[in-house]
């Protein structure tokens, strides 16, 4: 254990690699604003740098003036004058910190870093509240008591876009900076040490993040919420879960559909889109989503599905053939459907 004051080699390797990692948030984006709409199925993103703006920003601002929200320069925002000395001198006083090896170092480290999170986090929301509510009143779109502010983190519906904002590459390395220096304060506080002595204790908290964290990284399918969902083809409520379908993009968007035909309509519309995965509901068990490389698919007029595809997909084979004949149903594949 490193002496009264001193910080462990341990803590001033992990604050090395922190400060290593950080470099990236100097030259890697920052956050990312998908907007997705009809007219833009690939989708626009604005891109936030530490000295600027990057992306689809030129076709943002074209479509913002419709509804009067003023435009986007990187040069009108003062953050972007000064975020990159910022990051900078986060990564020297990380290194600092590492080198003379002082507790109070660290901890003064990580009350700083916090404290410009939140800082960031705060102007942040003040940037998309003044630039969704500060509105041109002669805007050639109006809808009364309409904002356009984007969220912080998540997805929000604006009109017909969809706008989901998250961390890019460099919040991402910020946020694993952060934790990092967490970490260190934690150990160097012994909080670690006395943890890992009630390995029971441990283990019963760790299990449920590890697994919240492996669902948060799924990019399969989604359950369906009843009579919430909606069609994104055909825009109507899904209430027949048998003949649900949905797919997932690289992104790890997922797109709900009522009917198997709408989601091969949509994606014969949409074929900019970049697609990851696409999964139907298995007849025989309207809970679970298959995906389709896996599915066997039936057509009859007697499925009776919401759109009229009256396409039924099933996990298992055997199963299919007892419909097949029961309904006297002709085999189908994914690849015939979206010709």
């Amino acid at each position: 254990m490193a002496s009264e004051g001193k910080i462990s080699n341990l803590s001033k390797g992990l604050l090395i690699f922190a400060a290593l990692l950080f470099i990236g948030t100097i030259f890697l984006p920052f956050w990312k604003i998908d907007l997705i709409a009809p007219q833009y199925p690939e989708g626009l993103a604005l891109l936030i740098y530490a000295n600027g703006l990057a992306g689809d920003v030129e076709i943002i601002n074209g479509l913002n003036h419709y509804i009067g929200m003023a435009t986007l320069h990187t040069e009108d925002f003062i953050e972007f004058s000064i975020l990159r000395y910022i990051l900078i001198f986060f990564v020297l006083f990380i290194l600092v910190t590492a080198t003379i090896g002082k507790k109070r170092l660290v901890y003064m480290l990580f009350g700083a870093f916090l404290t410009f999170g939140l800082i960031a986090l705060a102007d942040f929301y003040r940037w998309n509240y003044n630039y969704g509510h500060n509105l041109d009143p002669a805007a050639a779109i109006k809808v009364p008591g309409m904002s356009y502010q984007p969220p912080i983190f998540g997805y929000k519906q604006l009109l017909n876009f969809g706008a989901y904002s998250m961390p890019s590459s460099g919040g991402l390395l910020f946020i694993a900076t952060g934790l990092i220096i967490l970490l260190v304060v934690l150990y160097e506080r012994n909080v670690l040490q006395k943890l890992f002595k009630r390995k029971k204790q441990v283990i019963a908290i760790l299990i449920p993040v590890m697994l919240l964290l492996m669902a948060c990284g799924t990019k399969g399918p989604r359950p369906l919420v009843i009579n919430e969902d909606m069609c994104a083809y055909c825009k109507m409520t899904i209430t027949e879960p048998p003949f649900a379908a949905q797919l997932t993009t690289v992104q790890g968007r997922h797109y709900l559909f009522d009917d198997i035909s709408c989601m091969a309509g949509f994606a014969k519309e949409n074929q900019v889109m970049k697609f990851d995965k696409f999964y139907v509901s298995d007849v025989c068990n309207a809970t679970e989503f298959i995906n389709v490389e896996s599915a066997t698919f039936l057509h009859s007029e007697a499925f009776r599905s919401p759109m009229g595809g009256n396409i039924g997909g099933f996990a298992n084979a055997d199963s299919a053939a007892v419909y097949k004949e029961k309904y006297n149903a002709v085999a189908t594949s994914w690849a015939e459907l979206i010709k």
